[in-house]
């Protein structure tokens, strides 16, 4: 894809919640309507099911997994060609390569790689100058002989194939007697009773050389014989170089262990395969699965970066896998400035709001764009979850005026459809404790404290403690599988604005009895008032590591 219109990746944090979603998929929408460029929206996680929800009720569906921005194959300027037919003489196939120059050529059906063939395998043949049977072993087509040998053929059908018999020079019946067998191939020149002999020993194919004119007699006689008759205008010593050159690729081509790349291959595995084998060159195949060129190392050299805008975080912890491999074109965020670089300047766009949708509301307004109600309906429900339909401390009234010129693009009532969204979320049914605890998880990093801290916000007390009771148990092994020393969940009661939070983890307690002045208990602790993560939750934490690590 030229540089000028290649396309650019919107992606939200891992474990996505509704903003990340939202944000990614709202502003890719805005970005393709100013252009030039081609924006997508991606994902780096599974979404939850409050996303699903609001995805399902404005029309919209979920953006494609991306797990790593790292350059792939896809991303370098590696030869595009296409096959050639197995069929294919290997004097056709080297004169391709010498024309194109090229050194490996692969062998397609209906796209599909079935083998590929190198200069030296076709060396290889030619020097195999005692297999005088080879065009009947490799079934070689005579059309490929006539091509070879530019010849014109008299007498026969040319899509017929070589069985059997051998490749024999006739020089003169008495070195011929007892030599031809019936079903070989004839070179000879313009001696007519060697022509003949030939012809009565039986030859499948006489191959007259020098263009030798052929009598009637001859032809008369062959067809009687049922023998083959081609012309050829080189003399005995270049036709018989050259016709072992008309079998077909497919006889020597490798076929087996073929070392070969997806587009989707990431540079640096395509690095490590090529560092161990010997080969200059290979396949690639496409999305499609269809063949679509080949690569060498020295295209390893010439990396177009994957572009990519980043919503909703800008912390690398939270970041796609490879981000340090990406040119980071934009930042639209509402979070604390984490230490991220970028190794080209970028467009960062931090706002103190509750929601990164918002922000892109705001860009709409500035380009003089009113989103269309599938794409209102998305950022209205990212700024009711994020702020907790205004509860929220990191609430502003940017968000809540945002909230209402959305709603009345899309004509909701925003009370009623946010309960709706939120118990949505809180839906227990089917869902293992590992999904429910992914649904909105974020790692966190202060000096050398690493921790993990989740969020789900309930609107009622029965579905708030039966998210407790299946998510609470796992936490040790949540704590494990994503090798951190301390995780806890926020189980948010959005009505009465009460956290109860569960953690895990060596001195988790101590944190938190440092944090928020609160003693817990039983692996909870009860937080009133505390709703927002980003804004109550993570700093005192923050603040309450580097106390500890102090001490």
């Amino acid at each position: 894809m030229p540089e000028s219109i290649r396309k650019v990746n919107i992606i939200g944090h891992r474990n996505p919640d509704t903003d990340s979603i939202c944000s990614a998929l709202s502003y890719a929408w805005l970005k393709n309507a100013i252009g030039p460029q081609i924006y997508e929206a991606r994902r780096c996680g599974n979404i939850n099911r409050e996303t699903a929800f609001v995805l399902k009720r404005w029309g919209v569906e979920e953006p494609a997994l991306i797990t790593s921005v790292r350059p792939q194959v896809k991303d370098l300027e590696y030869q595009h060609q296409e096959g050639i037919d197995g069929e294919m003489s290997l004097y056709a196939a080297w004169n391709k390569m010498r024309d194109e120059r090229q050194d490996t050529l692969c062998i397609t059906e209906d796209g599909d790689l079935k083998g590929l063939v190198t200069v030296k395998d076709i060396a290889n043949a030619n020097m195999a100058i005692f297999d005088t049977d080879v065009l009947a072993t490799s079934h070689t087509c005579y059309q490929n002989v006539i091509d070879t040998l530019n010849g014109t053929m008299v007498l026969g059908d040319p899509s017929d194939v070589i069985e059997g018999g051998r490749v024999y020079v006739g020089t003169s019946p008495e070195m011929m007697e007892d030599t031809i067998e019936p079903g070989d191939i004839v070179l000879v020149t313009n001696r007519y009773e060697t022509q003949h002999y030939a012809v009565g020993s039986g030859a499948a194919c006489l191959i007259i050389c020098c263009d030798a004119p052929v009598t009637r007699a001859l032809k008369s006689s062959a067809e009687s014989h049922g023998c083959r008759i081609i012309t050829t205008p080189y003399d005995t010593y270049a036709a018989t170089r050259l016709i072992c050159m008309s079998m077909p690729v497919r006889a020597v081509m490798l076929d087996s262990d073929i070392v070969e790349f997806s587009v989707n291959t990431t540079v640096e595995d395509v690095r490590k395969v090529m560092s161990s084998t010997r080969h200059r060159f290979f396949p690639v195949i496409g999305e499609d699965g269809k063949f679509d060129g080949v690569i060498t190392s020295a295209n390893l050299f010439d990396i177009n970066r994957k572009h990519v805008i980043l919503v909703d975080h800008n912390e690398m912890a939270q970041a796609v896998d490879g981000l340090t491999h990406a040119v980071i074109l934009e930042i639209i965020d509402h979070h604390r400035i984490g230490p991220i670089e970028t190794t080209t300047p970028a467009l960062f766009r931090n706002q103190p709001v509750g929601c990164t949708c918002t922000i892109v509301k705001q860009m709409y307004d500035e380009n003089g764009i009113t989103p269309p109600p599938h794409i209102a309906g998305l950022m209205l429900s990212a700024i009711l979850s994020d702020t907790l339909t205004f509860r929220s401390p990191t609430c502003t009234e940017q968000d809540r005026l945002a909230a209402q010129e959305l709603a009345g693009i899309v004509g909701v009532d925003i009370d009623s459809y946010a309960d709706e969204m939120f118990e949505a979320g809180a839906d227990l049914t089917g869902r293992s404790a590992e999904e429910v605890f992914h649904g909105d998880f974020k790692v966190f990093s202060r000096g050398n404290a690493r921790f993990g801290v989740g969020q789900g916000s309930y609107m009622t007390e029965g579905s708030r403690k039966a998210a407790e009771e299946l998510v609470g148990p796992y936490l040790a092994e949540a704590a494990k599988n994503e090798d951190l020393p301390i995780v806890m969940y926020m189980f948010t009661d959005v009505k009465s604005q009460t956290t109860e939070l569960l953690y895990f983890g060596d001195g988790a307690e101590a944190v938190i009895r440092s944090a928020f002045g609160v003693e817990p208990a039983d692996g909870m602790a009860v937080l009133p008032g505390v709703v927002s993560r980003k804004k109550q939750m993570i700093p005192p934490l923050m603040a309450a590591f580097e106390r500890l690590s102090d001490d």
